[in-house]
Formats: C-alpha cells, structure tokens, sequence
C-alpha cells in the first residue's frame, strides 16, 4: 500500500460528504490518500488500531480467519464506503481484515482527528450511526440466512447481493471480478460445493459464465430457491 497524490471528489468518500464545508481544510490536512493493488491487504486481523478508511474507489473483501487457510468473507465493500471502523471500542486492535479486489484508492484518517471530526461534525455521527446500523441488520439476515438455507439457496442469494451492491457491467455480467473461492468463503462453504451448484445453476440457464464473470439470466428463478422473507435484490 503506498501514498498517492490521488484526491477525491469530496462526493465519493464518507467523511467528505458528511462533513461540513468549514472542516474540509482540516481532513484536508490530517488525511493520507493511498493506493492499493490487487490482492494487497489494507489491514489485518489483530492489527493495532491506527485510524479509518474511506473507499473512493474499487472493492474490497472485509473478513475473518477460520483457521490459517480458511476466511469467511463478511461483506465486500466499493465506492463511498468505510472501513476499519469495526476497530473502534475497547480492544484496540482490527478484529476483521480488509483486502483488494482490484486496484483501489481510498483516504486514511488518523483515530485521533476522526474522533474529532465526529464531535465536530453531528451529520457525520449520525451518517456512521445509519452505516452501523444497516450493517448489523445485514449481518443479521446472513446469520439467519446460513442456518436455515440450504447450499443453493445461499450461493443464489449471494448472487443477488453482489448484483444488488454492484450493478452489471454494460455487457449485463456482475459488475465484480469474483473468484469461486471468495464466492464459497461468502456464503461459507468449499470450493468443491460452490463449482458444482454454478455448474448445477449454468445447466439450468439460470446464469450464464464467461470465465470468472457470471451473468444472471433468471432472477425469479435464483430468489425461488431463498427463503421467502430474504431482502429482494
């Protein structure tokens, strides 16, 4: 992860956004942009606390280890997001780590100055207090989601999901480069269950592959196979 000179718009990072006009000079100051490639870790798990992340641009996985060769993924992130800020409370460390999907650009903000742009700024507190709270309710549903659906169920819904996140490509293919690894690491499975069901679901022509991009051609036919009560992509 290096340091760029890269800025972004003040539209596509959290705390530009939510932050009022006279504090912009003062994360202009106390903000490092840095860039990160593929594959590159932003933090770790177990890593002291140092400060927050806002993403302006690419995506990124946020995860826990299962063990020293197993991850489950907790959610992925993109544009306009944050990260790191599972870190906040007692323990002072990253209980969570966050790698890139793609080359991806985002702001670093030291924990001192952050604590004090929230003083500072109350729609910045209660904006992060909304991103807490729709993110608890999501893993909420995921939670309920892993118990009580079977394994086409889940791979379908994650499918949903990502589509709901991300969008399509102008080509209609989810508009994330997303390996069968990381797709069984989401939903909690193995890689060996994951290829079977998306060869199961390309059969059917419920999706259509092309490499490692799908396409959804059946999105009644992917939610008839979740639970009933399951959010609507």
């Amino acid at each position: 992860m290096k340091k760029t000179k890269e800025k972004c718009n003040g539209k596509d990072c959290f705390l530009c956004r939510w932050s009022e006009p006279e504090w912009l000079p003062f994360i202009a100051e106390n903000k490092i942009n840095r860039h990160v490639k593929k594959g590159e870790a932003i933090f770790r798990e177990g890593d002291k606390i140092e400060g927050i992340f806002f993403l302006f641009a690419g995506k990124v996985k946020v995860f826990k280890r299962w063990t020293d060769e197993k991850e489950l993924i907790i959610r992925f992130a993109k544009k306009g997001e944050v990260l790191g800020h599972r870190g906040f409370g007692h323990t002072g460390i990253y209980p969570v780590s966050a790698t890139a999907l793609e080359e991806t650009s985002l702001c670093f903000v030291p924990d001192t100055f952050f604590q004090s742009s929230l003083k500072m700024n109350p729609s910045l507190t209660y904006q992060l207090m909304l991103f807490y709270s729709a993110e608890l309710q999501d893993a909420e549903l995921r939670m309920r989601d892993l118990v009580h659906m079977d394994t086409k169920g889940k791979i379908s819904d994650a499918l949903l999901m990502i589509k709901h996140q991300f969008g399509n490509t102008k080509e209609g293919f989810l508009n994330i480069h997303l390996s069968r690894q990381d797709l069984a690491s989401f939903v909690g499975t193995s890689y060996e269950t994951v290829f079977r069901i998306i060869q199961e679901l390309t059969a059917e022509k419920s999706i259509q592959l092309e490499g490692k991009q799908i396409r959804i051609l059946q999105e009644k036919k992917l939610k008839s196979y979740t639970l009933p009560s399951v959010r609507k992509a």
